[in-house]
């Protein structure tokens, strides 16, 4: 969101040849890729991109021994012993909550740290890279441009909200970066390429089919907790279906039986273990229907029925009756009153009428009605500190809860108290071994700061229905401490 501080920090850099640990280092200047494609304008465009896709994506995810990690399972698919000049890489850790991996011509390859979550072992992520590996390899980003001519890849701007609906285009219009995709033959392709690589590097062909099989869980369960951001989810770009499985499953079958080759869960798991799980303390936490940020010592929360998305950009949320929610914050001299503020030009079809000043928990406000295209809007903006926040509800124009709505978010907003602020802790991905007489529901007990803990943890650790654990296992839970 624009009213916190993003610090972008440096990511890992991956060098093709033998596997050696020690030279992986976080990149102290991972924007250039000066070694591949010097004079190609398609690396350039995508060298180009990065800083915005960085913009998008919160900027990049600074933990060496996790960079290790995926530098090791990098490593591992480019080096080839019958080619001595392999394709170079420079893979980025993206700081999303988002489930997501992509590549750009050139070299650039991005995994988000919500990915990792969801992944259990190395030969899993090792086919989700090999996967974007092979959209490179084939040329398919080269292929899009060419085909859409002077369209920069990764420039699209969508409104990607709510979909396609009336409240994304007027009530919360923000552009946001949005990969093109590739076609269906594309994505297959580089399935089959991705496959065969981390089935040559001696990783578990199926996991490809694993993975992909938890992303459909992990869908099914986005789609009900409405807890991310999906247009900027894997899924958005990478068609998911049964068949598709079965093929990736099919490939697999070429090398062997089930269980061939290498998953490394061991150290794949030590390598996300604290793991950053959701929202970053820059961006402030999501808690049920609460938005709390502890940098800026405020909060707020939102009807039952709303649900809250935290983005880089802006906090958002949805609800019944196609009504949406948007918060932001702003500069504002002091000097200048709340009411000449809310006059002074930003808001489209404003009423000048409803303009009024009030108090809202003892901080100054105002607050006032605005009409455009069928849709009406409560504006609120509230002085705290230094910073003016706004806060906007939508609605249609038939609907009659809006007023009821927008007393309710505004008059939730205050200020955290120091107590409530040292309380609040990021969440993270930690690894623990199955004790004797422990089960699922009691491992889901200890999650804390997410809803539906059993079905999340289900997914995050690849168990079917009615499948279980065993004593000795490690599994991922989600936590504060």
């Amino acid at each position: 969101m624009p009213i916190a501080l993003v610090v972008l920090l440096a990511g890992c850099q991956v060098l093709s040849g033998p596997i050696n640990e020690q030279a992986f280092r976080p990149s102290e200047n991972p924007v250039t890729v000066d070694t591949v494609a010097r004079n190609d304008k398609f690396a350039q465009l995508a060298k180009q991109q990065h800083p915005r896709i960085l913009a998008t994506y919160g900027g990049e995810y600074s933990d060496p021994k996790l960079e290790r990690m995926v530098a090791k399972v990098v490593g591992t698919l480019t080096f080839d012993a019958d080619n001595p000049s392999p394709q170079t890489y420079r893979i980025t850790i993206l700081n999303s909550p988002n489930v997501n991996a992509f590549a750009l011509p050139g070299g650039y390859l991005y995994v988000t740290r919500g990915l990792l979550a969801l992944a259990n072992d190395s030969a899993e992520l090792a086919a989700v890279i090999a996967h974007e590996m092979g959209h490179v390899t084939a040329n398919h980003g080269v292929q899009r441009q060419q085909k859409e001519a002077e369209e920069v890849l990764a420039s699209k701007v969508v409104t990607d909200v709510l979909g396609e609906s009336q409240v994304a285009k007027v009530a919360l219009i923000r552009g946001k970066l949005r990969l093109a995709q590739f076609s269906r033959n594309q994505e297959l392709e580089a399935d089959a390429i991705g496959i065969r690589s981390i089935g040559r590097a001696g990783y578990d062909p199926f996991a490809a089919s694993r993975f992909l099989q938890s992303m459909a869980a992990y869908s099914e369960l986005r789609t009900v907790t409405g807890a991310q951001d999906a247009s900027l989810d894997f899924l958005a770009s990478h068609p998911n279906a049964p068949q598709r499985i079965e093929l990736a499953q099919r490939h697999a079958r070429g090398f062997g039986t089930p269980g061939t080759g290498t998953v490394d869960r061991d150290s794949f798991l030590a390598g996300i273990d604290g793991l950053l799980f959701g929202d970053t303390p820059e961006e402030g936490y999501v808690r049920g229907n609460t938005f709390q940020h502890p940098g800026l010592g405020i909060a707020f929360s939102v009807p039952t029925g709303f649900v809250i998305d935290n983005s880089a950009a802006e906090v958002t949320a949805t609800g019944p009756g196609d009504m949406a929610i948007r918060f932001d914050g702003v500069s504002v001299e002091k000097s200048v009153a709340l009411t000449d503020y809310v006059r002074s030009g930003w808001v489209t079809g404003l009423e000048t009428n409803t303009v009024q000043a009030t108090t809202i928990n003892g901080n100054d406000a105002a607050t006032a009605r605005a009409r455009a295209d069928g849709w009406q809007f409560d504006i609120t903006v509230i002085r705290s500190g230094d910073r003016v926040y706004r806060l906007l509800t939508a609605a249609p124009v038939a609907s009659t809860s809006l007023d009821s709505v927008a007393r309710a978010v505004s008059g939730s907003f205050r200020s955290l108290t120091a107590a409530e602020k040292a309380a609040l802790k990021p969440l993270r991905i930690r690894i623990v071994t199955v004790k004797p007489g422990q089960t699922i529901g009691s491992l889901a007990a200890q999650m804390v700061g997410v809803d539906r803990k059993l079905d999340l943890f289900r997914v995050l650790n690849a168990l079917p229905l009615g499948g279980g654990v065993s004593a000795g296992t490690k599994v991922k839970i989600v936590t504060d401490r």
